[in-house]
């Protein structure tokens, strides 16, 4: 079955440079291996934003800044996100191996260098565009664009993941 490739949600923005893995999930609960109990302790470390995983809802977009995911190579930092349903990621810029592992579970993951001043407020519904990068407002008007995903990164991202696609 075909995934969308026109993505649609509230955007849940994050304007914080520099969230390394520990703050996105911390090592208190490295122990936790059920992708499925890993959301309930996304952003639990990056104050300010511990309530996260009570108000993101399945289908969300999460909007970051510089350097997101930067630190340690956590595949919960991810994972916890994928359980919590939210449907795609757009940063500023990603730590190299946050977006590795990103595109190894075949969470979309694309690059916007001004997407925190396109003027995107938590909340509101917009649609992401994984071929062209666009992203639209609800009205449709073209608010940012994004590196879109390669042709790799989108084989990955209609298997299900890295290791489906093998």
């Amino acid at each position: 079955m075909q995934k969308p490739m026109l993505l649609g949600g509230a955007a849940r923005v994050v304007p914080v440079s520099d969230v390394d893995t520990d703050m996105i999930f911390h090592n208190r609960f490295i122990h936790i291996t059920d992708r499925k109990e890993m959301g309930k302790y996304i952003f639990g470390n990056l104050k300010g934003w511990e309530c996260f995983p009570t108000i993101v809802r399945e289908g969300d977009i999460l909007i970051v800044g510089h350097n997101f995911g930067c630190g340690s190579s956590r595949q919960q930092a991810v994972d916890g996100f994928l359980a919590l349903g939210v449907a795609a990621v757009i940063g500023e810029s990603f730590g190299a191996i946050y977006r590795r592992n990103a595109i190894n579970a075949g969470w979309p993951l694309l690059e916007s260098p001004g997407i925190l001043q396109s003027g995107v407020k938590d909340g509101d519904i917009i649609s992401l565009d994984l071929e062209t990068g666009e992203v639209r407002s609800a009205g449709g008007e073209i608010l940012a664009r994004a590196k879109p995903m390669t042709g790799v990164q989108s084989e990955i991202y209609q298997a299900g993941g890295l290791l489906a696609l093998i």
